[in-house]
């Protein structure tokens, strides 16, 4: 059940303000690892073999400080583990607070979806915010709940750091820009690899939770994103919804054209359905929930 009690405590605490004011976030110390690794040895000739090593040598050692945790008496502390590194609570506020943002304006919508997107928001209208916040609940439920709580299940807490790493190597160099295509290569690719299965896990449960449609139209849209993996959630999002995602947005300037996803939905979005988004994200964390107590059971 230590994997049922991380779940809870991270629903009800989220990410204390008080606690990680005072001291670094295990996300933020691999942050700062990858970060110097990066500096390090992203030079050279070999990139893209420094790139490699660095990723096994990472992976290697998430393992073995996840086996050395497991190995304490009793199980506090892989029930903390979890918690502090799983992310439904913080997701839901994030996503939320958008939606509240947007309510008193366009500007403070802009400002507050700024804090959870990459793409450029200082041109975008109220249905570029809303769809951006939505956008972003379907991937990180996804990259920050379902597929930890996969790994943790899978293979303990060795697997739940091995998973932790490796999205946060991939969200820091795994990038496709002069720098990091090689260097982050073997980032990107593991971190493909590992949430292979579980992004298409949240697709399956998102629809279970909303069921307006049948499996037929996710499966023919997920391809249309530019992620492999992230196009499982945010299609079933898409559908679930009935709303259009995804679509044209800039980045540093430049506009994609990128296509829509559920390019039939409703695309002009606002706070509600950003609502009905963190909904869906509460009852989809209480069927993975409900699930893994299921199987801690079995």
């Amino acid at each position: 059940m230590t994997l049922v009690l991380g779940m809870v405590l991270d629903a009800v605490f989220g990410e204390p303000r008080w606690l990680w004011s005072r001291v670094p976030h295990p996300a933020v110390l691999m942050g700062r690892l990858i970060d110097w690794c990066d500096h390090r040895y992203n030079q050279g000739a070999s990139r893209k073999r420094n790139g490699a090593l660095v990723m096994a040598t990472l992976a290697l050692g998430a393992v073995a400080l996840g086996w050395l945790i497991s190995s304490l008496p009793g199980n506090w502390a892989d029930v903390l583990v979890v918690a502090v590194l799983l992310a439904q609570r913080s997701l839901v506020d994030h996503v939320q607070a958008v939606g509240d943002a947007l309510r008193l304006s366009v500007g403070d919508g802009r400002r507050s979806v700024a804090m959870i997107v990459g793409r450029d928001t200082r041109e975008m209208d109220g249905p570029a915010v809303a769809r951006g916040a939505i956008e972003s609940a379907a991937e990180n439920l996804s990259d920050g709940v379902i597929a930890p709580v996969f790994w943790c299940a899978i293979a303990g807490i060795p697997g739940l750091l091995l998973y932790k790493i490796t999205n946060t190597a991939d969200s820091m160099i795994g990038y496709r820009t002069p720098r990091h295509e090689a260097f982050g290569w073997a980032a990107a690719r593991f971190d493909d690899v590992l949430n292979y299965i579980p992004a298409r896990l949240t697709a399956l449960l998102i629809w279970l939770v909303t069921n307006r449609t049948r499996p037929g139209p996710i499966i023919r849209d997920a391809p249309l994103h530019r992620s492999a993996n992230a196009g499982w959630p945010e299609a079933a999002m898409a559908h679930g919804l009935d709303i259009a995602l995804s679509g044209p947005r800039s980045y540093e300037g430049r506009v994609q054209d990128y296509p829509f996803v559920n390019g039939e939905g409703d695309r002009d979005l606002g706070p509600d359905h950003i609502d009905t988004a963190v909904a869906t994200l509460w009852k989809t964390w209480a069927m993975a929930l409900g699930l893994v107590a299921l199987l801690a059971l079995v």
